[in-house]
């Protein structure tokens, strides 16, 4: 089918989803993971889905989740390094297993994405929204739009300082603890594995000594996310989720219904605290949406139109995305002349919930709008409604249509 007049619609696309990211910022309340604002709005989102998006078939799942786990490696990582500190004054060998513990506790829990953690922390209900769009005939074909509706807790250190300097202070904390390790094996080097109070006239506790320049930061890391404070979320990612609602709004305006393939849209919550929602949804899912060839498009941050990119890898570049579905985005935005580019979530930068679906086995990709090198506001309070650009969305919408129109078309099957 040609979906040109929908491709065409771009702007009222953006001014639809501005209105509607407005209203829920506006009316709800903050909808950090968890929460009663995030369930609300989702539950919001799932009746838009059902009565102007015309879905046939609209879930809202719930979950179980420790929204505080996921940034809880900051209080553990910092402890540890606090006391690997102190340890290699008294007994250094101490100091290196407190040094692995810290990296473990980062690796684990923000690297790789991992439940370490959280046995730890509260326990809080979460929410899914599953929405299907039926085709008018046989279902030969399936795609999913995905985005989260959950809202992060601010970063003071961004909001008031910049990225530079955010991701500096992350920085320091890691040459914090490799130091420490060093100068811990050093010292077991020349004087051996032994207890008691350093020598101060000692070369390496000299240098140790030295090293508590960096106790403020390690210190500073117990307050990396300020949790009396929840951001708006409008960009990251209320336009993520309105990216498939406004398709399938625009398509049920103009009366337009496709043949043989079936549209979904699926939000899913808290991800702002390890993708908890999409890996909770791959596993009441198991099995679904195998049926016939299906692919995952997941939108997170769609903001600035000289940075929306398909991103090969994902979670801090640790998992590879469906290289077809990239470059098949990409293809669509090029066709339609909308600049779009190839990237990639590296490390230290996250992930998209298209990471959960991939490693649960789907084709899946993440569409980002957003320079990788943090900007002053991801993960603060300029992430509101007045501050979304209508230009990236209207050209998100309109390549995501484009390459809704060639998958109906059977480019890909």
């Amino acid at each position: 089918m040609n979906l040109s007049k929908i491709i065409n619609k771009k702007e009222w696309a953006s001014d639809y989803m501005v209105d509607e990211i407005t209203h829920i910022i506006k009316t709800f309340e903050r909808r950090d993971p968890g929460s009663k604002g995030e369930k609300d709005a989702c539950e919001y989102m799932a009746e838009v889905l059902e009565k102007d998006c015309g879905c046939d078939e609209v879930k809202v799942e719930s979950f179980k989740v420790h929204p505080v786990a996921f940034y809880g490696w900051a209080f553990f990582s910092a402890s540890f390094v606090l006391a690997a500190i102190l340890s290699f004054f008294f007994f250094p060998a101490l100091s290196i297993v407190f040094v692995i513990a810290a990296f473990a506790a980062v690796i684990l829990e923000f690297g790789v994405y991992k439940k370490v953690l959280d046995r730890f922390f509260k326990e809080k209900t979460s929410h899914n929204v599953t929405a299907i769009k039926k085709c008018k005939g046989e279902t030969k074909r399936r795609i999913v739009f995905n985005g989260h509706p959950d809202a992060v807790w601010e970063w003071p250190v961004n909001y008031a300082f910049g990225g530079v300097c955010f991701e500096g202070h992350m920085v320091s904390v890691v040459v914090a603890a490799l130091f420490y390790a060093v100068i811990s094996i050093w010292y077991i080097i020349k004087n051996g594995i032994g207890f008691g109070v350093a020598d101060t006239s000692d070369i390496v506790v000299k240098v140790g000594l030295w090293g508590l320049i960096f106790v403020p930061f390690t210190i500073g890391l117990y307050f990396i996310v300020n949790y009396r404070r929840v951001v708006d979320g409008a960009n990251d990612n209320l336009s993520g989720c309105y990216m498939g609602i406004s398709i399938l709004k625009a398509l049920k305006d103009e009366g337009v219904e496709l043949e043989n393939t079936e549209i979904a849209v699926i939000l899913t919550g808290s991800e702002e605290c390890g993708l908890r929602g999409s890996k909770a949804w791959c596993e009441m899912h198991e099995g679904e949406f195998k049926d016939v060839p299906t692919i995952f498009y997941a939108y997170d941050t769609i903001y600035d139109p000289k940075f929306l990119m398909a991103n090969y890898r994902d979670l801090n570049g640790t998992v590879k995305a469906d290289k077809e579905l990239c470059d098949f985005f990409i293809q669509a935005a090029t066709e339609i002349d909308v600049p779009c580019k190839k990237g990639w979530v590296p490390p230290f930068g996250g992930a998209c919930d298209s990471a959960a679906f991939t490693q649960a086995g789907y084709r899946a990709a993440g569409i980002t709008g957003l320079n990788h090198k943090i900007e002053r506001y991801y993960h603060t309070r300029l992430d509101s409604y007045d501050n979304m650009n209508k230009e990236g969305l209207g050209n998100c919408f309109a390549a995501s249509v484009k390459a809704l129109e060639m998958f109906d078309n059977g480019k890909m099957d």
